[in-house]
């Protein structure tokens, strides 16, 4: 595996990879890899004859209380994991090569109708900072296709959008939730959940469980669905942040007639906020 620092250079490599004929995959990350993180890499490399992840933690998607200082930064662990997996190519850019104009003055990107919604109303300022980092990454790497992990499912419909809307030409791929044993979704930010509070760190994915079971039942009245199952979530002893049962696209709240719904939620442990998401398609039922 190649790692590379620099735009210039990573560019020169990628060039020589399409001179070959060859299609590039993409998996941008900010490090602190885990088997969810290997599991898109493989996924890329299924689809792509060249892979390329980058590490970059992104202080423009943290707000002010949030914790990029102390987010993990594991960077030899993370190229012998690569590195065992056969990834082709690291970009490991530090803060002056993505930005070299500094954060305030950088150029945003915005995608406004997604942004300030769920996990954008509790991190304002959060989506922007990513999809300004994203479309940054797009335009260095130039992929076929990028992988991104579904748990993320807004960070996910936001990008998707992005494109979109500003005709990028690279295919958008999801990457399934990957889970522990208990349904914990898994996740870089499982590492401050404390000992005390693991064995039930899954109960919000248990409470969107229940939430999935009441809607197959035939429920439909989503807003009591959504204060019931924020209710589980406090009688656990954890403070939820939302949950919310959306249209799978627009992620705007859930007619009873969608057809293709998704139930996010986020909850707050002692030293960690977690996110999951399950989706749904009611066509057949």
């Amino acid at each position: 595996m190649k790692t590379f620092h620099h735009i210039q250079s990573v560019r020169e490599a990628l060039k020589q990879a399409r001179l070959e004929g060859k299609t590039v995959g993409f998996v941008p990350t900010m490090g602190n890899l885990h088997d969810a993180h290997i599991a898109l890499v493989r996924q890329a490399q299924s689809l792509a004859d060249v892979v390329i992840v980058s590490v970059f933690v992104n202080r423009l998607q943290f707000g002010l209380n949030e914790d990029w200082d102390k987010y993990p930064r594991t960077i030899e662990a993370d190229s012998q994991k690569l590195a065992a997996v056969n990834c082709d190519f690291l970009f490991y850019p530090d803060e002056k090569e993505m930005y070299p104009n500094g954060m305030d003055a950088q150029t945003r990107v915005i995608v406004p109708s997604m942004a300030d919604v769920l996990c954008g109303a509790s991190r304002p300022g959060h989506f922007e900072g990513v999809t300004t980092v994203v479309s940054k990454l797009f335009n260095i790497v130039q992929p076929d296709i990028a992988v991104f992990g579904i748990k993320d499912y807004q960070q996910l419909a936001i990008i998707r959008r992005m494109v979109e809307d500003l005709c990028i030409p690279v295919d958008i791929v999801a990457g399934d939730i990957v889970r522990e044993a208990d349904g914990l979704a898994m996740s870089s930010r499982n590492s401050f959940i404390t000992p005390q509070e693991r064995p039930n760190a899954n109960q919000l994915h248990r409470s969107l469980s229940w939430l999935r079971e009441q809607i197959l039942a035939g429920e439909r009245n989503y807003p009591a669905l959504e204060t019931a199952a924020k209710a589980r979530i406090k009688e656990a002893g954890f403070r939820p942040d939302y949950v919310s049962i959306c249209n799978s696209k627009t992620l705007t709240p859930a007619a009873s007639d969608d057809l293709n719904i998704t139930l996010l939620g986020a909850m707050y442990t002692e030293g960690a906020r977690l996110i999951d998401n399950l989706s749904l398609n009611l066509a057949g039922e």
